[in-house]
């Protein structure tokens, strides 16, 4: 029977050193390989140790870790390879320092991370000294490993390989869109406040008609619209694509979405997206899209979805995004005034622009220093891992839009925030910007208004 090993400290006579912390480097090395590993599956795997030590059976140990830290059968090999490169013993008398991830920090070096290729040897691999094949820098295949599928989710959109672009689409599969539930006006029975008497009056019968049973009714809610204005234009071709792959995504996962396209021009294209090919999709919206790749006038957009589209399709508040790289050819003020206008009419204003995870990035361009003023969250989609912040941020949307000081703003400190309001009239307009909120601002106008030639009118 094998005596247990103390999991803080060892005897000095034992040859051991502290398991505890080794266990713990073992669940930091499976958690970067990608499986989901927390933090009370390590206190159970701790308490295992106890009864199933490493010093034993460590067949055994293997099993037991891999009941208590893997869930998914698919995570099996990739689980014992990492067991077996981490717990492999040294091949010259033992180490007491800490494991490093996959290998021991004095007796081996960082593993070798190559692609996946195919075994075409005919034969065993060559025999050679023991001590060379202890020596010899281990191998991880990312065919086997979830790292690759990490590089992927932090590499721009732009540099895809059109194999990367195929792994990326089913990596977007597995983001959950979820934009809450507003509630409506039509009541429905639950814990509200309201009393329902009807349901009241029918439940008194069962108690001689005494009302000893009060009913209530609750408010009924529904899913939150999306609404999303995507840029075509020439600027954003790098980018087109992955991102109609992800608008893509969005309507097929069952969220109500009315999607729109836009270079110079306005184009509805959520009846496209209902084929489940995300290719054949694709290839409709291009089809469909007359000004693909031209030039971009923002404001003009907007406008047009302020006026044919805004009543019909931001009712029950819409959340509405924008992805474009802020590059406009148009009029300044009039993005500005129909920004001003959309924000007004939906629930969430968001702005997605690729450029913004670029570290060196600054809105200086006309179109974001005119759309800035008037946007609840500006932030990246250049990547995957952008997207997935993005599905993490709206389904922690709050019931209410949050005041103007306190709006989310990624990638923007405040040097960049100060620089942008400067930008223009010496920072006149900004700081009367920020002192009146267009979106709390009354929308109403006299027709004479501001007229030059009404006494009181001109400004």
């Amino acid at each position: 029977m094998t005596t247990p090993v103390n999991l803080h400290t060892a005897p000095a006579d034992a040859g051991e050193g502290a398991i505890l912390p080794n266990l713990l480097m073992f669940g930091e090395v499976l958690r970067r390989l990608g499986l989901d590993v927390g933090s009370g599956n390590m206190l159970d795997l701790v308490r295992a140790a106890e009864f199933v030590p490493i010093g034993g059976s460590r067949n055994d140990f293997r099993l037991a870790a891999r009941a208590l830290l893997v869930h998914r059968r698919r995570d099996w090999p990739l689980f014992d390879e990492a067991f077996q490169v981490f717990w492999r013993r040294p091949a010259q008398g033992s180490s007491m320092r800490d494991l490093r991830a996959m290998g021991e920090e004095r007796r081996y070096r960082t593993p070798r991370v190559t692609p996946h290729r195919e075994d075409t040897s005919d034969g065993p691999p060559p025999e050679g000294d023991a001590d060379d094949a202890g020596d010899r820098q281990p191998v991880v295949d990312l065919q086997r490993s979830f790292s690759a599928r990490e590089v992927l989710r932090q590499r721009d959109f732009a540099e895809y390989t059109p194999a990367e672009v195929a792994a990326a689409r089913s990596l977007m599969t597995e983001l959950a869109w979820d934009l809450g539930r507003r509630r409506t006006r039509r009541l429905t029975w639950g814990d509200g406040s309201d009393i329902d008497l009807r349901r009241s009056m029918r439940r008194s019968l069962s108690y001689g008609g005494e009302m000893l049973d009060i009913a209530r009714r609750q408010r009924k809610t529904r899913a939150r619209p999306l609404a999303l204005i995507c840029d075509v234009s020439g600027s954003m071709e790098r980018y087109t694509r992955m991102l109609l792959h992800f608008v893509h995504t969005v309507a097929v996962s069952g969220q109500q979405l009315e999607a729109f396209l836009f270079a110079t021009r306005l184009t509805r294209i959520t009846r496209h997206l209902a084929h489940r090919g995300v290719d054949h999709a694709v290839a409709e919206v291009a089809r469909a899209v007359p000004d693909w790749a031209g030039g971009t006038r923002i404001g003009e957009a907007i406008k047009g979805f302020n006026y044919r589209w805004a009543r019909r399709v931001l009712r029950g508040g819409a959340v509405v995004l924008v992805i474009s790289d802020g590059w406009d050819r148009g009029e300044p003020e009039l993005l500005a005034r129909e920004m001003a206008q959309l924000q007004r009419s939906c629930q969430r204003l968001i702005w997605l622009n690729p450029l913004l995870g670029s570290p060196d990035y600054q809105p200086l361009t006309r179109g974001m220093q005119a759309a800035l003023p008037y946007i609840d969250d500006f932030l990246p989609a250049h990547n995957l891992h952008s997207l997935q912040e993005l599905a993490r941020h709206l389904n922690h949307l709050t019931a209410r839009r949050l005041p103007p000081s306190s709006r989310r703003r990624s990638g923007l400190d405040d040097n960049d925030a100060a620089a942008t309001d400067t930008a223009h009239d010496g920072g006149a307009a900004a700081r009367s910007r920020r002192e009146l909120n267009p979106a709390l601002a009354p929308t109403f106008r006299h027709p004479l208004w501001g007229h030059p030639n009404i006494p009181g009118g001109g400004g």
